[in-house]
């Protein structure tokens, strides 16, 4: 069984499984608490047996995947949690705070405590319910094991705006990643569409599938890394989301062969080759907007973290030199946090030279 990567359980059937109704199966093999909470999710095509949709008295045979897409609504009631919490900026309206790594954003399956929303609830009593009660006050979602900047909401309102904000390409975000191999342009725009994986539900990949979804990521270079004896060098690089899919940046890296140094997921798997990371070195480095209530201008930085800032510690005397972008993003990144350039906070009256306007093309 295997409860990693989102609300998705897969299972794959032994030889002495064989012969039993799926139902009866996705009970007996812990992958759900009952037998009736299996049928519900069965009568809902959340469960699939080697990507199609079953009916509960279908005939598992040796070597099935099971597949289920467990709805949030199917966990228990929700507690408030003392987990520290690393609040960038914080109104009556909303929260910027940066995440930590291996903190997973909201209750699921296999992670029905110990999460942000746990966190959230005994930091805050007043938070947005406009994305429903499993998810009070989230805008976004950062995977398990990426750290950085997140919104959140202590209003439906603001939420909502801030959810249309992203939705419209108005709110600025950015990551900072270091990918496997030695990316040749200093900028780029990868254009391809995400869907499910069909042979790994665990995975997204790009896929001109049904289901799939645009998606679209721009990068610039930021300095890179000579080869060494047991790699092929690196790349620093700048993403900026024009969309919003599960896992994106992660997946368009590894679909242009650069992936993401250290995932788990998607990447080289050669402890080696990902300088000791046992987590993908991606981290949100950077949100912009205008608040939605005051107008005010919100610019804040997260430098990054100190397992992420090791790595890039290990091969700096293989630096190639950074690119002028890289010259502007890494004096902010690589600065201590709280410092006055890591949040600042812009009126309306700031001149056009102060302000960092957002550009239309974000997600």
């Amino acid at each position: 069984m295997n409860t990693e990567a989102g609300d998705v359980l897969t299972h794959t059937v032994r030889s002495d499984e064989a012969g039993g109704r799926v139902d009866v199966l996705i009970c007996t093999s812990g992958l759900l608490p009952s037998r009736a909470v299996a049928q519900r999710l069965i009568e809902r095509n959340c469960v699939r047996v080697n990507g199609q949709t079953v009916n509960k008295r279908y005939k598992a045979r040796g070597g099935d995947r099971i597949s289920i897409e467990v709805p949030l609504a199917e966990h228990t009631e929700m507690l408030a949690e003392e987990i520290p919490l690393d609040v960038r900026f914080e109104d009556d309206w909303l929260i910027v705070l940066s995440k930590q790594a291996g903190l997973v954003v909201h209750p699921s399956h296999g992670h029905w405590s110990g999460t942000l929303v746990n966190a959230l609830l005994a930091h805050s009593t007043e938070l947005s319910g406009a994305a429903g009660d499993e998810r009070p006050g989230i805008v976004h979602r950062l995977d398990k094991d990426t750290s950085g900047l997140m919104l959140v909401a202590k209003d439906d309102d603001v939420q909502r705006a801030l959810q249309s904000g992203i939705q419209q390409r108005l709110i600025d975000r950015r990551y900072i990643a270091l990918v496997h191999g030695r990316l040749v342009p200093d900028s780029g725009l990868i254009d391809a569409p995400i869907g499910r994986d069909a042979k790994d539900p665990r995975r997204m990949a790009v896929t001109d599938a049904a289901r799939s979804r645009q998606a679209v990521t721009s990068f610039k270079t930021l300095e890179r890394f000579e080869a060494g004896a047991v790699d092929d060098g690196y790349t620093l690089i700048e993403c900026k989301l024009q969309t919003g899919r599960t896992h994106q940046i992660r997946v368009h890296a590894a679909y242009i062969k650069h992936p993401v140094v250290g995932d788990p997921l998607y990447g080289r798997k050669r402890i080696k080759e990902d300088l000791g990371l046992t987590r993908q070195f991606l981290h949100s480095y950077s949100l912009s907007l205008d608040h939605p209530v005051s107008g005010e201008h919100l610019e804040i930085r997260d430098p990054l973290p100190s397992d992420l800032l090791s790595a890039l510690d290990s091969i700096a005397d293989r630096s190639e030199g950074r690119t002028v972008v890289g010259q502007e993003v890494l004096a902010a990144a690589l600065t201590p946090a709280g410092s006055p350039s890591a949040c600042s906070l812009l009126d309306d009256t700031s001149t056009s030279a102060e302000k960092t306007p957002a550009t239309p093309t974000e997600g």
